[in-house]
């Protein structure tokens, strides 16, 4: 609020009161944005390393004092007396900075930053991906730990009574046409007042047999999604003895026993217990033949769900990649790539590792071949880069068969793969404004497709390419998010359009498409606005806090990225949040910073029209705010 001291100020002064020596100076720095992570402080000299300390508060101060003088009588910056490095919550920065995949040199910045420091690093067991890179680029012990513990949503008063007039539509005998049309129209008048029709995509023009199966599928969704309930406490839980056993064992130069990655909430029990240092994969046993087979059901439901939208088949996919959900599902994701192309795996029965592909006979497969674009991780490009090299070998050998017309898109040869440079990773989007602007979202998309410019050769090296992956999104009908695997994160916890579709793979005997914004909605009803979901958070002090804003910070994106975030869905988030008196006395008691953050945020949504509420109080809150 205008006038009241901002986050930064208070450790600013926290920091002034606890003696500075004369070594120092404190230079105080505008902040572009409110934050939920709290302050940062920097130490910078010149001809000296600079460190970047964030998530501070006022009880760090003295820390950064001592820290700062350290710092300031170390000839290089380098600060001496450091015997080991614990590394709490996944992920850090480190293991993303430029250089080389693996095999670090000193001019690599993981590298020239960690130097031969041990470092240990509690890490969530069911994140195989991203282990991998700790390991690969700075040499960390990574201990597992549990996953939050599910809870399991329950359906949201207003849709209770579309779920009983659903339930009563299923008994109602087909000899009385009369009652049943009475029925249709009060389940679609109350779906309808929940905006849940405008979350389905159905317009008033849908039949009834388009609409009840939606409805009745989304409720029944809604009923059996689960969420992480809360967070997990490092050294607490069934596995707490073993995880803290595990990290004294890494501090003491012991060995700590190995073990696998994955979800124990996917039905991975050789993950447990946990406190083991974390193995990954091997990429070349990926895909499996389990995984084969259920990224056909994956491919195949995704087909469906485009023909039930668009009636006709797509005529081309852009399919997004991360190596995590590789690793965690043996690589189901890119088996629904392969399979959309009319290609399966070949397996070396010996090994079991993938030795090459089959292409699929046209009459075999039973449909056009899909013109399918693969935009791969960083991570990905890194650790499978084999995988990237095959779909590449088989989309040429596709270009050389003599197939009929539509059959067979691949007939013109082009590049199929895409990702970033090799030693970058991400996007490029972490520094950019916090702003709602048609300028933000062209730099957005410019971000994207500069980390999305390179191409994969059917030889696996990499060649910058930006007109070829232009023209494969010109010619994509729908993008794909492959796969959401996880019961306990969600879209939200972690952007004359094409279609965008995300993949939903947690229940294995019925894979699900749904619609970007119907995903949005259901992540949103089912998990974020759930007040059982906000109680876990409220368990958690600070921490907790900071991920309630930030699943506004995550809507926020999707409304303004890509346009997937309703009106209403906020609604109902702020009424679970800062329309509710304990929640908001909570972040204010434990996170101011995190408070700021999502009043700012609610604020910036309304001024750019990405939310309009209809609700008076709402509306007069705001006012009331600005």
């Amino acid at each position: 609020m205008e006038g009241d001291t901002t986050p930064g100020a208070r450790p600013h002064g926290a920091i002034l009161r606890a003696g500075v020596p004369e070594c120092v100076n404190v230079a105080p720095v505008e902040c572009l944005s409110a934050s939920s992570q709290s302050c940062s402080v920097a130490l910078s000299a010149p001809g000296r390393w600079s460190y970047v300390y964030g998530r501070l508060s006022d009880a760090n101060a003295p820390d950064a004092v001592a820290g700062a003088a350290a710092y300031a009588a170390a000839p290089d910056g380098v600060v001496q007396g450091i015997d080991a490095v614990v590394h709490m919550g996944a992920h850090s920065t480190l293991e993303w900075l430029p250089g080389k995949s693996v095999a670090l040199s000193v001019s690599c910045w993981p590298d020239a930053l960690i130097g031969d420091v041990p470092v240990s690093y509690p890490f969530i067991v069911n994140d195989a991906g991203e282990v991998a890179q700790a390991k690969r680029r700075m040499g960390a012990v990574t201990i597992g730990h549990l996953p939050p513990p599910l809870g399991q949503a329950a359906l949201p008063e207003g849709l209770r009574r579309p779920e009983q007039l659903l339930d009563e539509y299923s008994t109602a005998d087909v000899l009385d046409p009369a009652r049943r049309q009475r029925l249709i129209a009060a389940i679609r008048d109350d779906a309808r007042a929940a905006a849940l029709e405008d979350d389905l995509g159905l317009g008033a023009s849908a039949t009834p047999a388009e609409a009840i199966p939606q409805i009745d599928r989304f409720v029944c969704d809604l009923k059996e999604s689960q969420f992480g309930d809360g967070l997990h406490v490092f050294g607490r839980g069934a596995c707490g003895e073993a995880e803290e056993s595990a990290l004294l064992d890494a501090l003491s130069c012991r060995r700590a026993a190995p073990g696998p990655a994955g979800s124990p909430h996917r039905g991975r029990r050789d993950v447990l217990p946990t406190g083991r240092n974390l193995l990954a994969v091997d990429p070349r046993a990926v895909p499996t033949p389990t995984a084969h087979a259920q990224g056909i059901k994956l491919a195949e439901e995704l087909l469906r769900r485009h023909l039930q939208d668009h009636g006709d088949w797509p005529k081309g996919l852009l399919v997004d990649l991360w190596a995590s959900s590789t690793m965690r599902t043996a690589g189901e994701d890119f088996a629904t790539a392969l399979h959309l192309a009319g290609i399966a795996p070949r397996w070396d029965h010996g090994s079991g590792r993938v030795s090459g592909y089959e292409i699929i006979a046209p009459t075999a497969v039973g449909r056009p071949r899909i013109d399918a674009t693969l935009r791969v991780s960083g991570l990905f490009r890194d650790v499978f880069s084999g995988l990237a090299q095959l779909f590449e070998a088989a989309t040429e050998a596709l270009s050389e068969r003599d197939e009929k017309g539509a059959e067979n898109p691949y007939r013109h040869r082009a590049a199929h793969v895409f990702g970033p440079r090799p030693g970058q990773y991400g996007v490029g989007m972490a520094s950019m404004p916090d702003v709602f602007t048609e300028e933000s979202r062209n730099a957005a998309g410019e971000a994207w497709l500069s980390a999305s410019s390179w191409a994969f050769e059917s030889d696996s090296t990499m060649r910058p390419h930006r007109t070829g992956i232009e023209a494969r999104l010109v010619a994509a009908d729908a993008f794909v998010h492959a796969s959401q695997d996880l019961p306990e994160t969600d879209l939200l916890l972690a952007a004359a359009a094409p279609s965008l579709y995300h993949l939903d793979a947690m229940r294995l005997d019925r894979p699900h498409a749904r619609s970007l914004t119907e995903e949005v909605s259901r992540v949103v009803r089912a998990r974020a606005a759930n007040p059982k979901w906000i109680a876990g958070m409220m368990r958690h002090g600070f921490r907790g806090a900071a991920e309630i804003a930030a699943t506004l910070e995550h809507m926020a994106a999707y409304a303004h990225l890509a346009d997937a975030a309703p009106v209403h869905l906020f609604d109902l988030y702020y009424d679970a949040t800062l329309g509710n008196d304990d929640v908001r006395a909570f972040m204010a008691r434990e996170n101011p910073a995190a408070l700021e953050a999502i009043e700012t945020c609610f604020t910036r949504l309304h001024e750019a029209s990405l939310w309009r509420t209809r609700r008076k109080s709402i509306a007069a809150a705001l006012r009331e705010a600005s």
